[in-house]
């Protein structure tokens, strides 16, 4: 038995999606256990890009099936257009299925979203207004909607009606937005999204299980990071559902006992978009030159992304709540040529030095970063095929995420494309 759960072990945007690219060619199947089209994933193979936002990034191997669990939210109208962009690329798609448990975003999600997040003012969270909050919201209310009702036309039919009133009352009364959702055309829109998407519906706690019990390789993969976590991250200013790696149970399926291994994807930086305290954070044209080096924008808005220096205070946290077993460290090349790198060992708050991440959002935004500088390296490293071959300076480095964070380094990746990826120890 071979199971694996990738989980983001910053503020998302680490690389998920070529780490996930990378495993996949070992794993049998490929399953997405939370999020929605909030967060994306870029990766690059054969020369070609593929940006993904719902399907797992196990997509682009015509023979691994890839997953959809019921712990996503999923807006029908992006998955298709996901799937015939991907169609046009080449790639085959017949491999994915869909949980019938997983909800389902509908256009008065994102009106409701984006009402509530201009009603916040200087006190908004930067949510990316796609609907994914208001719809687990209703799914914890438990007036949402899954997929098995989506594709009853029935049940489509009838809890349709009753909603788009509800919903429109809300946005009326409580937001004064004078946007009226009409029933026959949403009945219609969806009815038509159910129609392509009912031969993608299949149960997939069952399949996960089976591959399990059958000694399958099966990779999880999550959305966001640990940072982002409803519960674990800097709250409010996080995600609605659970990125940390215990979630991939609940959102497939399948017990605790069937995880093997927990793989922690960092950056050889950090990053984060949308509001909150940033220790690390580089104000300056430093933090614009790795934007820029590392192309940290952000694949669903296309938000220019805040960019620091590695945080060991975050790897430790990341560790400690997800029990992670290896590292993967991305975008390594992308500090390439910087005389000076620094590592944040530490936090100094009113003179004392905390070692763990805080709780309170207020004592994070008056702590100072404690720094342990290193020298950098000038050579380009990104034709690098074998560790022993990287700079001396970049070695050390890596090495010394290992002992702040207590977990070692299983993959380093020196660039986008799948060959652009060192592996220390293996996984699968």
């Amino acid at each position: 038995m071979s199971t694996v759960v990738l989980v983001g072990a910053q503020w998302g945007d680490e690389g998920k999606g070529k780490i996930t690219d990378f495993l996949a060619w070992q794993a049998e199947m490929v399953v997405r256990y939370q999020g929605g089209n909030n967060a994306g994933h870029t990766v690059v193979a054969n020369g070609q890009t593929y940006k993904l936002h719902l399907i797992p990034s196990g997509i682009l191997y015509a023979d691994k099936q890839c997953l959809i669990g019921n712990g996503v939210v999923i807006d029908p109208g992006v998955l298709l257009q996901e799937l015939d962009t991907l169609t046009e690329q080449g790639v085959n798609t017949s491999n994915l299925r869909i949980s019938p448990r997983a909800h389902v975003i509908f256009p008065y999600h994102q009106s409701i979203d984006i009402a509530e997040e201009e009603s916040k003012g200087n006190l908004r969270i930067g949510t990316t207004c796609r609907g994914i909050g208001p719809a687990y919201t209703d799914k914890a209310s438990r007036v949402g909607m899954r997929m098995i009702e989506l594709v009853d036309q029935d049940e489509l039919a009838e809890n349709l009606r009753h909603t788009i009133e509800a919903k429109n009352k809300v946005l009326s009364r409580l937001y004064g937005v004078e946007e009226f959702f009409e029933y026959n055309t949403m009945l219609e829109q969806y009815t038509g999204y159910a129609e392509r998407l009912k031969k993608y519906v299949a149960d997939v706690s069952v399949l996960v299980n089976n591959a399990i019990d059958r000694g399958a390789k099966v990779l999880f993969e999550g959305a966001q990071g640990t940072l982002l976590d409803l519960d674990h991250g800097t709250y409010p200013y996080v995600t609605s559902s659970h990125p940390i790696a215990a979630a991939a149970c609940l959102g497939a399926g399948l017990g605790p006992t069937r995880i093997n291994t927990v793989v922690g994807v960092a950056k050889a930086y950090i990053t984060r978009v949308g509001e909150g305290p940033f220790p690390t954070e580089l104000h300056n044209k430093l933090g614009e030159l790795i934007r820029e080096q590392g192309f940290e924008f952000g694949t669903t808005t296309g938000r220019p992304r805040r960019c620091g220096w590695y945080d060991a205070v975050i790897a430790r946290y990341a560790a400690r709540v997800n029990g992670l077993t290896y590292l993967a460290i991305t975008k390594l090349d992308v500090l390439s040529g910087l005389e000076t790198l620094k590592i944040c060992t530490g936090y100094r708050y009113k003179g004392e030095i905390i070692n763990d991440f805080p709780a309170s959002l207020k004592l994070l935004a008056q702590c100072e970063p404690v720094y342990h500088e290193f020298p950098g390296w000038q050579e380009d490293i990104s034709a690098v095929t074998d560790y022993n071959d990287l700079p001396q300076a970049a070695k050390d480095y890596l090495k010394y995420l290992e002992e702040l964070s207590g977990v070692p380094v299983a993959i380093v990746s020196v660039g986008a494309e799948r060959d652009q990826t060192l592996v220390l120890k293996k996984i699968f």
